[in-house]
């Protein structure tokens, strides 16, 4: 990890431990629900069919917070390891696997160094996490050293379209405030926090530099009328535009 990102890893994670109080407030609902959903608003996995079997497999969850899509996974019968940067988010994760189980480890690391062997995992997850609080340039290399041959990395973001059109303060527009060529690393200086983004394809260049293949690529359509719990963000505004969507790729099977 270079100087810069273990910069940002820290900044970041002062930021996620200042929210984390809000998140232990809401990880309860998310550990009690018996259903896997994507993203701020709640897109089931049964009618996506991202994961599709999980059962038996080895599992790391980049950037889990508080833990609960590995629970879910856990309760499918998959093996999932949390990895994340702030050890107040893995607190809440604990609280919860004491009120509600499973259990399953949990690794204080951010997700562009973790500490498991090359190839110990079938299937690499982020939703949100590290997808968009690391630098791709270094966690995708880390996923896919990860995944075992034939492994998947499926994992949930914001898109380009909502970062060009999302100003440094206020709310989502209709306008084109950024560069698309270029995008890469976005300071925003309300929370001292550091986001990361890419150009499509710049995403598929990347993939394909690390042996992945692009399986997927998933645009979540936000109902017009949904509550959301973020201020810069409507759902009209991501009813009309993609404000999430979701990758799914696959590591080259092993030769004979």
């Amino acid at each position: 990890m270079s100087a810069e990102s273990a910069s940002d890893a820290q900044r970041n994670r002062a930021v996620w431990t200042g929210f984390a109080p809000q998140y232990a407030e809401w990880a309860p609902k998310h550990w009690a629900s018996t259903e896997i959903t994507w993203g701020i608003w709640h897109a089931p996995e049964a009618e996506l069919q991202i994961l599709g079997d999980v059962d038996g497999l080895d599992v790391v969850d980049l950037g889990c917070g508080t833990g609960y899509f590995s629970a879910w996974l856990a309760r499918r019968g998959a093996r999932p390891i949390g990895v994340d940067v702030t050890p107040a988010q893995l607190a809440t994760a604990r609280a919860m696997m004491e009120q509600f189980g499973p259990r399953f480890p949990l690794i204080e690391a951010s997700a562009e160094r973790v500490p498991l062997p090359d190839a110990s995992v079938d299937l690499a997850i982020s939703e949100y996490g590290a997808a968009i609080w690391c630098d791709p340039y270094c966690w995708i290399p880390e996923a896919a050293r990860l995944l075992r041959p034939a492994g998947r990395l499926a994992f949930l973001a914001t898109t380009p379209i909502l970062m060009m059109a999302q100003p440094t303060f206020g709310q989502v527009g209709r306008e084109l405030l950024r560069d698309y060529f270029g995008m890469h690393r976005f300071d925003w200086p309300d929370d001292h926090s550091v986001e990361f983004q890419l150009p499509y394809g710049e995403w598929i260049r990347l993939f394909r530099a690390n042996g992945l293949e692009v399986e997927r690529l998933v645009e979540l359509r936000a109902p017009a009328d949904s509550p959301i719990p973020f201020d810069h963000l409507t759902s009209e505004w991501a009813n009309r535009w993609p404000a999430e969507h979701i990758w799914v790729t696959r590591k080259a099977p092993s030769t004979p």
